[in-house]
């Protein structure tokens, strides 16, 4: 089921709800990668809300369409995102990182309904969502196939194998969302090796491209809209802020991987109240 109808509004305080959850797990866990959390969950509700066929009921039903978190560490964006779906309880969230959690530190599609993506080392997850795509065509179903990746992580070789396969094969139920937040685990992306024009790159591949700010929500609605009514392969390059939402994490490679402490999420979540 879709949650479609929802205003703007509705969907940017979905979003502020998930960037508490974002903060709070990670806080409670005392560790967790909060900083492309909060700058990919914007793309994440807009998605879910809007474009998602998927049923907490039936998680596993083969119509559903999937989404593929390639940059996998981002794993407490994908379940504020899922809690909101009723796809996980609050207690669960609560268990984020703990042994025998179905929150792991990385999204594990064995533990955690609603992932259908088992996360580790970057730049496997275009691969995974390209097989996705060619196994509808091959079972004559319907649902689109969904990749969420980092901009770091197109440093990785395997995501333009994927992109000219997925060119090659005219797969138009293949999208890809690129969260370009220029921040990667240790430093800035221009800084650890930068990737130039992702956009353009991804186009010369073959793809047809639309570059947003990942950050506003309508135009965030919109492009998902446009993506799945172009064809062939399409890709959102959104340009986003690492940590967004709040301020001594935007823009700080230092919260990459790194909790806040017990006055940071107060202030924390007092900015996102």
């Amino acid at each position: 089921m879709t949650a479609e109808g929802q205003s703007t509004e509705e969907l940017k305080e979905r979003a502020k709800r998930c960037r508490r959850s974002i903060v709070q797990m990670v806080h409670k866990a005392g560790a967790g990668h909060p900083g492309g959390s909060l700058s990919a969950i914007d793309l994440l509700v807009g998605l879910y809300s809007t474009q998602m066929n998927v049923d907490p009921s039936n998680p596993t039903s083969s119509e559903r369409d999937r989404f593929i978190m390639s940059k996998g560490h981002a794993s407490p964006g994908v379940y504020a995102i899922l809690h909101e779906m009723g796809f996980l309880s609050q207690s669960d969230l609560d268990g984020f990182r703990t042994l025998g959690s179905v929150c792991q530190g990385h999204v594990d599609m064995k533990w955690t309904d609603g992932v259908d993506f088992s996360a580790g080392s970057l730049g496997m997850g275009l691969s995974f969502g390209l097989g996705c795509a060619i196994a509808a065509k091959l079972d004559g179903l319907n649902y689109q196939s969904w990749v969420m990746i980092g901009d770091g992580e197109t440093q990785e070789g395997q995501i333009w194998e994927a992109l000219m396969s997925a060119s090659y094969h005219g797969l138009d139920n293949l999208h890809v969302i690129v969260d370009r937040n220029r921040i990667q685990n240790d430093d800035f992306v221009e800084v650890q090796m930068e990737i130039g024009d992702i956009a353009s790159k991804i186009e010369s591949f073959g793809w047809s491209v639309k570059e947003i700010d990942g950050h506003d929500m309508e135009h965030i609605v919109e492009a998902l809209d446009w993506s799945v009514n172009t064809a062939g392969p399409t890709a959102i390059v959104a340009h986003t802020v690492k940590g967004k939402g709040v301020s001594f994490m935007e823009d700080n490679p230092s919260f990459h991987g790194k909790a806040p402490n017990d006055e940071e999420l107060a202030l924390a979540l007092e900015e996102l109240t």
